[in-house]
């Protein structure tokens, strides 16, 4: 079995009654991709978070990148990418200033940043404030602050959002298949998950209902998901 960037087991997490992840186990190898499906509050943007080490499992066991959660986290927090819904740059801050933020905690060089605008083309737009960008340039620059410091995992949840056809062929290469690193994906849209999938775990309320790899699954183990 190839070395694993992911490894949990019996991974839970509740909300005061509420079980958001409830005995979760997978194994995810190095440079895989690994879709996460399910409905609102089935448990996705959860994992991620744990994964991130932004939130504590309650119970089970958690390596990310070889360094078990969340005793290790300092040492794999520099490692990891996080594209979550909400695009964490700073609205009165232009791109550039947002990039160039990120750069230096990460001890990265500014010409990283002018790069990243260059790659998705907003070196036009990079020195107005976020809050005056159109949504797809935003989430264009939540994609160059994602990869900036040049991640060995990625936490994805739901990339494309706001993207359209040639912004995402833009990020593509920083957040896709193309970019050849561990990635986990969340998505809403199961047949554009399982195109770039090397490996699917299913949540339903919190509870795995399957982990396959896409070539082994039907429409109708996707489907309960759903129901």
């Amino acid at each position: 079995m190839a070395p694993a960037a992911i490894e949990l087991r019996g991974l839970s997490r509740h909300f005061g009654e509420r079980s958001a992840l409830d005995h979760v186990s997978v194994h995810v190898p190095q440079g895989a991709t690994l879709a996460v499906l399910g409905r609102n509050g089935a448990g996705k943007s959860t994992l991620l978070r744990i994964l991130a080490t932004l939130l504590r499992p309650h119970a089970g066991a958690a390596k990310v990148l070889g360094e078990p959660l969340p005793g290790n986290a300092y040492k794999v927090r520099g490692s990891i990418g996080l594209l979550a819904h909400e695009p964490l740059l700073y609205r009165d801050l232009s791109g550039r200033e947002n990039l160039s933020y990120h750069a230096d905690l990460h001890r990265v060089p500014r010409t990283r940043v002018e790069e990243l605008l260059a790659a998705i083309e907003l070196e036009g737009r990079a020195d107005d404030p976020v809050r005056l960008l159109s949504r797809g340039m935003v989430q264009r620059l939540a994609v160059a602050r994602t990869v900036l410091h040049r991640p060995k995992l990625l936490l994805l949840d739901e990339p494309r959002a706001n993207l359209d056809p040639a912004a995402a062929a833009l990020a593509e290469p920083l957040i896709g298949r193309a970019s050849g690193t561990t990635r986990v994906i969340t998505s809403h849209d199961p047949e554009a998950a399982l195109a770039e999938a090397d490996l699917v775990l299913g949540l339903k309320d919190g509870r795995v209902g399957f982990v396959a790899r896409p070539a082994d699954l039907d429409g109708d183990a996707i489907g309960r998901l759903y129901r």
